[in-house]
């Protein structure tokens, strides 16, 4: 069974971060070792979200138990997420080093795949992290990515270049020199997800929808991560992945649940969908 090393918030009450992926890679049999970066009782766009960020010492003694069990060498998978100060950012960096280190018996053994969501802010709300937290992220994880899963504002950040259409999202990811999943890029009446990597570009677009609960963008990171550890190409993974977020949010509203509804969809959330238009880019 493929293993994935989620660093990210742990929400009880939220269908958001780590807690949230954990649930979506269940459905594709990958099994989920999260050390949490946060332990939060719910979203904190709700209000005060109750429970405190992780210890470095504790976060770090997590990392230290999971690599002492050998687990390192068994993790095909890591995603990471919310940090809340820049000591997480950094032992997450040396987690990821000491994964890609760590021995792998077999000659088929899979090289671990690294997805760094960048999580700083959005458009309209800007920065949510502490800025020397948005710092690390850029100079300590995106350098150990093998795919980034940034939103249009956190590339813009990132890559200091406007992004404001699909054309621009390519552009601007194309800078990063690693490939890119790049959320919440708009044309239109439509919203989208652009994939960009130096040989091709999609994009998957759908209508945009009213009161879409947090934690798209996670959930994104972690349908597309999973298509990557089947060997899937990029464009159907991409089809795939914002297929699967499409029929969670239409349920959502469908069911007027004010969460992502992970566990409720089941096996749609590993499907296309035919409200997603897919489009290449380049």
């Amino acid at each position: 069974m493929p293993m994935a090393l989620l660093l990210s918030s742990h929400v009880a009450g939220s269908r958001v971060g780590g807690s949230a992926q954990a649930l979506a890679l269940a459905q594709f049999k990958i099994d989920p070792v999260a050390v949490p970066t946060v332990l939060y009782g719910r979203h904190p766009g709700w209000g005060a979200p109750g429970g405190a960020q992780v210890p470095i010492e504790a976060f770090e003694g997590m990392l230290d138990g999971i690599e002492a069990n050998g687990l390192f060498g068994l993790t095909d998978l890591v995603i990471t997420g919310y940090f809340a100060s820049v000591e997480q950012v950094r032992a997450a960096g040396r987690a990821i080093e000491a994964v890609r280190g760590a021995p792998r018996e077999g000659a088929f053994a899979r090289k671990p795949y690294i997805v760094v969501d960048p999580v700083m802010g959005d458009a309209g709300k800007g920065l949510y992290v502490d800025p020397g937290v948005a710092q690390a992220i850029a100079e300590v994880l995106v350098p150990l990515a093998d795919l980034i899963t940034p939103n249009a504002w956190e590339l813009q950040r990132l890559s200091g270049t406007e992004v404001r259409d699909p054309a621009s999202a390519v552009r601007a990811a194309r800078l990063m020199g690693r490939p890119a999943l790049v959320s919440s890029v708009h044309r239109g009446g439509e919203i989208g997800v652009v994939y960009a990597d130096k040989r091709e570009a999609w994009l998957a677009a759908h209508l945009k929808a009213d009161n879409v609960p947090s934690g798209t963008g996670d959930l994104l990171a972690a349908l597309f991560a999973a298509a990557m550890l089947e060997g899937q190409t990029p464009s159907y993974g991409l089809a795939r992945a914002v297929g699967g977020l499409a029929e969670t949010v239409a349920a959502a509203g469908i069911w007027q649940s004010p969460e992502l509804p992970i566990v409720a969809v089941g096996a749609k959330i590993k499907n296309a969908s035919p409200t997603v238009r897919m489009e290449r880019l380049a």
